[in-house]
């Protein structure tokens, strides 16, 4: 079923609305999430809605956050987010960095007391109308088992990078640590389909393709599967520490699960889930127009380059995204019919229609 931006928008602020979000935050929250599904990132767009009320249902959302810097420096600063909704902690927080690289040529800020944000380029590509490359990181519930591990310690972690150019499209790089991430798995429970050996592993750590396998205390490996995996398990780990150990917040097994009927982790060693940014002003380190000039040559030396069959052509990261999201402005965005009837369960639970 194919539903408008525009539709999806409006019936998304209504909901934040509805929880207790003002109307600005409504908004910020609202085009973080849909920017997912604009960009082809079905598993974390509107899909995710219903789970953002359930937790703010458990009292583990705080719909109107007061979110501050509790330390800084010129170019660095930690925030607590409250327990406020991650999309609407995430993009502030980057908007610190921005402003500290403003001033200092670079902004580093790491945030706890935070929670699930969204898709991390979103806040990497704030940085873009600012002439900077933007960074984003977040931390996850753990269900990624470390290189020989039959214990989840770890999440999907993504990592986003943002970089400019001059007539080219930005580069954009953003994706999990893992394989694939957990919301590509809820996406095939929904059709009921199998998944690629690799994702996967039992809870004996043999190799599956049931997209369930996590309830049966099974979990996700990392980035770089059978013979790799230990590059996507470094990549976790760096991302865990960035977002969570530097920041004060929980980390690793004891990362607050995202559904809100799992239980919290018992002896906690932080506040909530952490998040990572970084600006970097691009004239810190030579001109702008330079640099952007010796990007849009780089992006069309490897877009340009021969490719193995003339049905793939190379792609530069955020090709595919940016050409969907056209597309679903103009077309619609679609939406799987367990989607489409737990927005329905959410207007009938807030007397909206959808």
């Amino acid at each position: 079923m194919m539903y408008s931006y525009q539709h999806l928008f409006a019936f998304t602020k209504a909901i934040f609305k509805n929880i207790g979000c003002p109307e600005e935050e409504a908004e910020l929250a609202t085009e973080v999430l849909l920017s997912a599904d604009l960009r082809g990132i079905d598993s974390h767009g509107v899909a995710r809605l219903i789970g953002y009320v359930r937790l703010w249902e458990s009292n583990r959302i705080n719909a109107t956050p007061r979110v501050q810097i509790t330390h800084e420096t010129p170019s660095t600063a930690v925030i607590d987010g409250d327990s406020g909704l991650g999309l609407v902690v995430a993009p502030k927080a980057m908007d610190v960095a921005i402003q500290k690289a403003q001033v200092a040529g670079t902004g580093w800020v790491s945030v706890k007391n935070s929670n699930h944000f969204g898709i991390a380029g979103y806040h990497a590509m704030k940085a873009l109308p600012h002439d900077m490359i933007g960074i984003a990181m977040t931390n996850a519930s753990p269900l990624v088992a470390p290189t020989n591990s039959l214990e989840r310690l770890l999440g999907t972690n993504p990592i986003a990078v943002a970089i400019p150019a001059k007539e080219q499209p930005a580069f954009v790089a953003d994706f999990a640590t893992t394989t694939a991430a957990n919301g590509k798995l809820e996406i095939l429970q929904r059709k009921n389909q199998e998944a690629p050996i690799g994702w996967i592993q039992d809870a004996q750590g043999n190799n599956s393709t049931n997209p369930n396998e996590l309830k049966a205390g099974g979990a996700l490996i990392p980035l770089g599967g059978d013979t790799g995996s230990h590059k996507g398990y470094c990549l976790g780990a760096v991302v865990d520490i960035f977002s969570a150990v530097l920041s004060g917040a929980n980390y690793g097994p004891w990362v607050p699960p995202f559904v809100s009927f799992l239980p919290l982790a018992t002896n906690l060693v932080g506040d909530g889930i952490g998040h990572f940014f970084g600006a970097m002003r691009i004239d810190a380190f030579r001109s702008a127009d330079e640099f952007k000039l010796h990007m849009d040559n780089w992006i069309t030396t490897f877009r340009n380059s021969k490719a193995k069959s003339t049905g793939s052509p190379v792609l530069i990261p955020g090709d595919p995204e940016r050409v969907t999201s056209e597309i679903r402005l103009q077309e619609g965005i679609p939406l799987l019919e367990p989607v489409v009837k737990d927005l329905q369960t959410l207007a009938e639970r807030f007397s909206l229609r959808f």
